[in-house]
């Protein structure tokens, strides 16, 4: 067994919508109880929850580590022939304040100008505002997993 603390870099709160059912002070609480050192959220499209985790990891002396699991489309956001079916995952999460700024740029793009059943962005908006950003692949609905279910796997080298 390792002496390292284990850290969730992926997590649901009650902000993620029939996903995820645990208030944020519970959530920070028990990741406290549990030894974590520090704990991201990810709620799914959206950073509604960051300020109480903000004071909710204070309180609890965890690291709070801002994230989002933002849906990204294949092609461009204003694309909706492909309905729901071209939409992906990605986590994201802030390594400093200029990453929290541009999380909360694409959170806003998502919401205001890619929406079309969830707050959407495409691969330009990543590219353009992922300063300070540090990505994952996600869970199963990302795009590299995705791909590599495909047995695209030369794709998913070229996407990671």
């Amino acid at each position: 067994m390792s002496d390292k603390p284990f850290v969730h870099l992926h997590t649901h709160s009650c902000y993620s919508l029939l996903d995820g059912a645990i208030r944020v002070p519970t959530l920070v609480d028990a990741a406290a109880e549990m030894g974590m050192p520090a704990l991201a959220l990810t709620d799914h499209g959206n950073m509604f929850g960051i300020v109480e985790f903000l004071g909710a990891a204070a309180k609890a002396h965890v690291k709070p580590i801002v994230g989002s699991e933002v849906y990204v489309t294949v092609g461009p956001r204003g694309d909706r022939s492909q309905g729901q079916r071209n939409i992906r995952h990605i986590v994201l999460l802030a390594k400093n304040e200029t990453g929290y700024r541009n999380l909360m740029q694409l959170s806003t793009i998502g919401y205001l100008e890619g929406y079309y059943y969830r707050p959407r962005v495409d691969h330009d908006d990543l590219e353009r505002y992922s300063e300070g950003l540090i990505a994952l692949s996600s869970c199963l609905k990302g795009e590299i997993p995705q791909l590599l279910l495909d047995g695209r796997y030369d794709e998913a080298r070229v996407v990671a």
